[in-house]
């Protein structure tokens, strides 16, 4: 059973061996794996990170705090918490899951940390996880705090460009999904009305979803750049 790092504010060995353990060295996926208590702890973050923003950003319109929780919340920020917290040594994988980097990869540990979210709550309460929550993510919450929104949430950005030119959201779309329970890979698409204006592919949802807006940017932009140079050629003053 995995030792509880002392920043955690756990007292349960076995609630936290359960937010450690993924689905490839559970012996029932969905009672032995840490997929419900990281399903529960998102929502706890999700809750604790909107309230922090809504209270101490009173001239925000709804759109800026979308955007400053989507970049706390992310998984770039959540995976370097986990590693700092030294929960990456910490999980449970099988060994399958081990030689293909699972211990390194990004959205096993934002899974993992959310996981150790949820379980602070059912054993603590909101305001243990509250506490713990702020504190871990306090440099995050800094920086979009002066205008640092993280420059690789695209799936913002994306809807940013679709509104200010198309007035309209786009939407995404499962297009793939390949490997093993505990190693898949999925391939989205976003679309326009029902037009695919971009691709992605990774080993969560979330991650395939930034990537194909990642790449549909990538697509408006080099088309926003060609009818420049075709402007610049008809007045060449």
């Amino acid at each position: 059973m995995p030792v509880i790092p002392k920043a955690i504010p756990l007292k349960s060995e076995e609630l936290f061996a359960l937010a450690m353990r993924h689905r490839s060295a559970a012996n029932d996926p969905v009672l032995d794996s840490y997929e419900r208590l990281e399903f529960f702890g998102d929502s706890v973050l999700g809750l604790v990170i909107a309230q922090y923003l809504y209270e101490n950003h009173p001239n925000w319109d709804q759109g800026m705090l979308s955007k400053a929780k989507s970049s706390v919340v992310q998984e770039g920020p959540l995976a370097e918490t986990a590693v700092t917290l030294g929960l990456r040594e910490c999980m449970e994988l099988s060994a399958s899951e081990e030689s293909t980097g699972g211990r390194q990869r990004p959205s096993i540990l934002a899974d993992v940390l959310e996981a150790v979210f949820g379980a602070i709550y059912l054993e603590s309460g909101l305001e243990a996880a509250r506490w713990f929550i702020l504190e871990q993510l306090h440099p995050y919450l800094m920086r979009v705090s002066e205008g640092d929104v993280n420059p690789n949430d695209f799936k913002s950005k994306l809807q940013e460009i679709a509104q200010a030119t198309w007035h309209k959201t786009p939407t995404y779309k499962v297009v793939g999904e390949a490997g093993v329970a505990h190693d898949k890979r999925f391939t989205v698409q976003v679309l326009f009305d029902n037009e695919v204006m971009g691709e992605g592919a990774g080993r969560s949802k979330k991650e395939a979803e930034q990537a194909a807006a990642q790449d549909a940017i990538g697509l408006i932009q080099r088309h926003q750049r060609a009818r420049e140079i075709a402007a610049e050629r008809l007045d060449p003053a």
